[in-house]
């Protein structure tokens, strides 16, 4: 099998893995590119030490003009399959696969049309393949997409997928409490509905904002948004606000696959409701017969989070009330003088899945918490980790998964616990979500963990007597060890970054909050606040970054700018830092041992250092580093009095931001904006019309005070993300 697995690694590299060129071209230039420009890549890049010998008879190694192995192109088939013989056009191949992939909900179809002579090879027992098309001498513009593609470079050739979701109000009834006031969604459900598209496809995502006092703006959670920032949903930043009455179409192109969530960005409004589930369907790292619909868990309220947010600021912290499954919680009202209490109703039913024996399940983990982290488990069974964020990962077992604000998981379950003896109409298990010391937040009896039920008969009716696993609960990430990447790549910086990381000079951060004082000019009504450049971040919502792409004499001290204008091979590295308490009263600051979830837009990012103390400048060469292939995702977890070391490419041109994904720390000013390589961002006539569109209904609403619940000088509270 692992001969196998490092075969097929090889023959995608040698074949290119697409018939599509790199991304910045444009796509109809990219169907027309062969293998031969990846072939000169990869060749380029390694020694011939690099890859392992390929078998003589199937794939004949000869010298190309590079004097390093390469494979001749024309002696290369597919399983052995070749097309006729002849002249061929384009239009004498048979269009593309069109297919349900095994995770999608029904009537949902990948469509490859456009991918002429390309066929659809994944399936059962061949999760890590997806398509493949014969190279013959006649037609060169074949090769194979699977698990093993450079999805930073290369897609196939997808169709525009078009959503629409409508925010509103609505009176949301997670955990047996009413909450009348505060709750909003999309498409009148929470959580919203699924959003999914097929490796390659195009999306185009329509926001119709009908909340009666607040803007809106959706993030595609992890979605890169290749030379798309502009659409990546965050307002005071890549936008306006959309104006109630008014909407905006976000469109970016689908270069990853995996699990993520899609959430306003609009203060704390995910919080109150405004997230659902995000598939972008592709290859597995592993083998699994059924997928289930995504696992949405996380906190929450019986109030609206603006409301938690005041308390948060006078009394921190805010204390969320429960913790629910797909939206199913259930608030313990017995002996409890909570006048929340007054109003229960009849709570939604608790969450069920039936298994059935010997199957295994595909299971997608998604954290869209305020304020916690999760472990996640189901009794008796083991979990089999494939992906994390939008990385496939080699596949290792584990009973428990640590799950942070933001992140997402897959895993896949073999239908066959530990004790499958007991009778039938007992096999039933606890889906549990438990809360992680030292990162939870939830109010004292109500950190329910038994969120869910697997059943082995449908018709059972009890009630799971199983109990968890004993496992250490403290806040932590799955260990890096465990992430190891399928698509290999080295940090090739090494211990010299392209930019500075200097303690005193860099981009070497310190996370801290800030205390109101008089040497503190910025207090934001007097309220303490975190913060990881020296003042926390604090937006105008009139007055987006995006106005002022490419301006650099445009540098506010509220906007936490940090410019990384360098080329597209260059790596940088950011550094932050949480110090053990300790307290400098001369420049209002305070350190705060606690673990921050820190999600970083527009990038895979490589997790370089994730220690429990103090940064030292040695550490780029003593071995604490990672280079050799480290773990990618989107968000990672940065230890309480210790410091997290990422790094990426700056290869996506845009302004993006990076925050604690902790709401209220988010909403505090705990965040930094990337300006990257803004001399290379080109909007378009049509996408600055309608930027500036947006705008204008924006300012013209928030002008009329009487429309929202503040005036226009109480109107913000928060930086604005």
């Amino acid at each position: 099998m692992k001969f196998f697995q490092g075969l097929c690694q090889t023959v995608t590299q040698a074949l290119g893995l697409s018939a599509l060129s790199s991304w910045d071209r444009e796509p109809t230039e990219q169907y027309r590119a062969g293998p031969h420009g990846m072939i000169q890549q990869v060749a380029a890049k390694e020694t011939p030490q690099a890859a392992p010998p390929l078998p003589e008879r199937l794939f004949p190694v000869t010298s190309n003009r590079h004097g390093t192995p390469g494979t001749r192109e024309e002696e290369i088939s597919l399983l052995h399959q070749r097309l006729p013989v002849g002249a061929l056009s384009k239009e004498d191949l048979p269009p593309g696969p069109v297919f349900s992939p095994p995770q999608s909900r029904q009537g949902f179809y990948c469509d490859y049309s456009a991918m002429r002579g390309w066929s659809h090879v994944a399936g059962a027992g061949n999760r890590n393949a997806w398509l493949e098309k014969p190279i013959t001498g006649e037609d060169t513009t074949g090769g194979i997409y699977n698990i093993f593609t450079n999805y930073d470079e290369y897609a196939p050739i997808g169709i525009v997928r078009k959503y629409h979701l409508n925010v509103t109000d609505k009176n949301i009834n997670a955990d047996g409490i009413d909450r009348p006031s505060g709750g909003k969604v999309y498409n009148d459900q929470y959580p919203g509905p699924l959003l999914e598209a097929c490796w390659g496809d195009w999306m185009e995502v329509t926001v119709e904002n009908h909340l009666r006092y607040n803007g809106t703006a959706v993030h595609m959670h992890g979605a890169r948004q290749l030379n798309a920032f502009e659409h990546d949903g965050v307002n005071a930043i890549t936008q306006c606000a959309i104006a109630p009455g008014d909407s905006f179409t976000y469109k970016f192109r689908v270069t990853q696959y995996g699990t993520s969530w899609y959430h306003s960005h609009y203060s704390l409004q995910y919080a109150d409701g405004l997230a659902g589930p995000l598939t972008f369907h592709g290859p597995h790292s592993a083998d699994f017969d059924v997928a289930l619909d995504p696992y949405l868990f996380g906190d929450w309220s019986h109030n609206s989070a603006f409301q938690d947010y005041s308390m948060e600021l006078r009394n921190p912290p805010a204390i969320m009330r429960t913790v629910i499954l797909n939206g199913k919680g259930l608030y313990n009202c017995t002996n409890n003088p909570n006048p929340d209490c007054k109003t229960k109703k009849n709570p939604p039913d608790i969450y069920e899945q039936v298994f059935e024996r010997g199957r295994k399940y595909l299971l997608r983990l998604i954290n869209t918490s305020t304020a916690n982290t999760f472990f996640f488990s189901i009794d008796k069974h083991m979990l089999q980790v494939v992906e994390a964020d939008f990385v496939p990962i080699e596949p290792y077992y584990t009973r428990i998964v640590a799950v942070g604000i933001g992140q997402r998981y897959n895993v896949i379950v073999e239908a066959s616990p530990s004790n499958s003896l007991i009778p039938v109409e007992d096999q039933n298990y606890w889906i549990r979500i438990i809360g992680a010391d030292g990162c939870k937040y939830i109010e004292p009896g109500q950190d329910n963990e038994l969120l869910g039920i697997v059943r082995y008969n449908s018709g059972s009716q009890r009630k799971p007597t199983t109990t968890g696993y004993e496992f250490d609960t403290t806040c932590r990430d799955e260990p890096a060890p465990s992430l190891i990447p399928v698509n290999k790549e080295d940090v090739s910086a090494r211990e010299h970054p392209a930019n500075n990381i200097d303690p005193d000079t860099g981009d070497n951060f310190e996370v801290a909050v800030m205390k109101p004082g008089p040497n503190n000019p910025y207090t934001h009504g007097n309220f303490t606040r975190w913060d990881i450049t020296p003042i926390p971040m604090w937006l105008n919502y009139t007055d987006p970054t995006i106005d002022h792409i490419g301006d650099p004499s445009f540098n506010p001290e509220t906007y936490s700018l940090v410019t990384e204008d360098y080329t597209k091979e260059d790596w940088v590295y950011i550094i932050l830092n949480v110090h053990p308490p300790k307290e400098l009263p001369e420049h209002e600051h305070m350190y705060i041992p606690i673990a921050h979830p820190i999600h970083l837009h527009g990038h895979d990012f490589m997790i370089l250092a994730q220690e429990r103390r103090d940064f030292r400048m040695e550490d780029l060469t003593d071995g604490t580093f990672n280079y050799k292939n480290p773990p990618r995702r989107d968000t990672v977890l940065l230890p309480g009095g210790g410091y997290l070391a990422i790094g990426f490419k700056t290869n996506n041109p845009g302004i993006w931001i990076m925050h604690c994904h902790i709401a209220w720390h988010a909403s505090s000013g705990m965040a930094i904006q990337i300006r990257e390589n803004e001399h290379m961002v080109k909007l378009s006539e049509q996408a600055t019309n309608e930027k500036d569109r947006v705008c204008r209904n924006w300012r013209a609403w928030f002008a009329e005070a009487e429309k929202h619940h503040w005036d226009a000088h109480e109107f913000q509270e928060d930086s604005g993300i």
